[in-house]
């Protein structure tokens, strides 16, 4: 895809409902399995928890403020009472509300002070920082026995060298030192890593920049960072999606870099299909993480060259892991096997993803997000379809499942513009050991956004026990447009 044809509203490059960017990390069980990063757990008790934007959330009268709003996990999965809902005009966070920051947008969590309980560090990436416009800022926000609380400024190493400072963030143990370490990335193809043992005080264990092929400038540097162990060394693996530099033409590209005990090794990095949205594990069970990417736009109509072989609807790509890295990648479509729908243009299939053990059977499952799907003659509803790991990979033949809006269990309707499936997340958000589903839907209610649980019944996702969650349910303002559920924590 070209760098100036349009991204699917749910990517990292994805045009806002008010016409401001959307910008989506990356990353991704609380028992973690060796190759796929730990589920969020802020305040250590074991269950999973998530967080989700609000980024244009007005805060204190300033509209596009932005908010993220921390779901705790329970016995009886997510609800609204079990949050916390933060601003910059929360007690403990660094600066200010003011407009059109965009706080929130972006957030990745892990235990950066590794004191046992996971953090979470966000942006506001349009902050206007000591005169800079858009300079950006990054802080975190502190896991403890209550949740997240506090919040510590990453100051901004190089500001003139870029804008949007935290435009991408995600953790990860790079180095296998047993500590989280923080990649933030910005409008500048280069990416800051902060090693493992930052403290309240702002101060890292350390701090390396590694520079990946891509573009730098307005629109361009890391589009997202994806995290996982791909090689089974036990250093975590980074994935960066950018604007590639080795053409005229600037093809979206993703690229791994492995981690090793020195930390990310750029000079070793290889090139993979493209495709914004990333999450990494294991879908067949062999101990290598698995690169899942999904590459959501349509074939081209004027005859121009494709080298990024699209297909209409969209698509995900799954890059098997092995000892050496990335091995063979193969493709699946809502035309592949048996996979639910069909494929057609603008449905933006692979416009969203996530990886999480649903069954427990030791296998990763794939959720895709495709919130551009028309269902019923209602414009850009969106859907979710899950498929399921096997030892051969993704089961594409049986077992998959399709959820809209207009699924018998499933809280709402469907409607125009919902884009139901731009944000979907595999979290245990009830401590089973199972992976349940939490779908965003930013569209909903003319840009108020909402977000659906579905949990899993040990063997599927189910719309048994299933709720949505509204935008005022969980304190965001319903001023303007907030999006809630644009983004998900990972």
């Amino acid at each position: 895809m070209h760098k100036h044809i349009r991204i699917a509203l749910a990517s990292a490059a994805a045009v806002a409902l008010t016409g401001g960017l959307l910008s989506l990390s990356t990353g991704s069980a609380l028992a973690a399995d060796s190759v796929h990063h730990h589920e969020a757990d802020f305040n250590g008790d074991h269950i999973g928890d998530v967080a989700f934007s609000a980024g244009w959330a007005t805060v204190g009268g300033k509209k596009g403020a932005g908010q993220f709003v921390a779901l705790y996990g329970s016995a009886n999965g997510l609800n609204a009472a079990t949050r916390k809902t933060v601003s910059q005009n929360t007690t403990g966070v660094p600066g200010t509300a003011e407009t059109n920051d965009g706080f929130g947008w972006v957030s990745a969590y892990g235990d950066f002070n590794d004191d046992g309980y996971d953090d979470l560090a966000a942006s506001a990436r349009y902050e206007d920082v000591d005169g800079d416009t858009d300079g950006g800022t990054v802080m975190i926000m502190w896991g403890s026995p209550s949740g997240l609380t506090g919040g510590t400024t990453i100051a901004d190493p190089a500001v003139s060298s870029h804008d949007q400072w935290g435009k991408t963030l995600a953790a990860g143990d790079f180095d296998g030192d047993g500590k989280d370490d923080l990649a933030v990335g910005s409008t500048a193809a280069t990416v800051y890593v902060y090693k493992g043992g930052i403290a309240k005080t702002g101060t890292a264990g350390g701090r390396y920049t590694l520079k990946p092929p891509i573009q730098s400038g307005s629109g361009t540097g890391p589009l997202t960072l994806t995290t996982g162990d791909v090689n089974g060394d036990g250093a975590t693996d980074l994935v960066v999606d950018g604007f590639e530099t080795n053409t005229s033409d600037g093809w979206n590209t993703n690229y791994y870099i492995p981690g090793s005990a020195s930390g990310l090794v750029a000079s070793s990095a290889q090139t993979l299909k493209p495709g914004v949205i990333t999450d990494i594990g294991d879908v067949n069970g062999d101990g290598f993480g698995d690169i899942v990417t999904g590459q959501e736009w349509d074939e081209p109509t004027d005859g121009s060259p494709d080298p990024t072989e699209s297909t209409d609807g969209g698509k995900v790509n799954i890059t098997y892991g092995s000892a050496s890295g990335p091995a063979t990648t193969t493709a699946i479509s809502q035309d592949t096997g048996n996979v639910p729908g069909g494929s057609e243009r603008g449905d933006d299939f692979g416009g969203e993803l996530s990886l999480g053990d649903i069954n427990g059977d030791n296998y990763q499952d794939l959720v895709v997000g495709a919130p551009g799907e028309n269902l019923g003659g209602v414009t850009d509803t969106g859907s979710v379809t899950v498929l399921y790991g096997s030892a051969n990979g993704i089961n594409t033949q049986s077992g998959g499942q399709f959820f809209a809006q207009s699924t018998a269990g499933v809280p709402g309707s469907d409607e125009t513009k919902d884009y139901f499936g731009n944000e979907v997340k595999l979290t245990d958000v009830t401590g089973d050991g199972k992976a349940d589903l939490t779908i965003g839907a930013y569209g909903e209610n003319s840009g108020n956004g909402a977000l659906t649980y579905l949990p899993s019944n040990g063997a599927k996702i189910t719309t048994t026990g299933s709720r949505s969650l509204s935008a005022t349910s969980v304190g965001v303002s319903t001023d303007a447009y907030p999006e809630l559920g644009g983004n998900a924590a990972n």
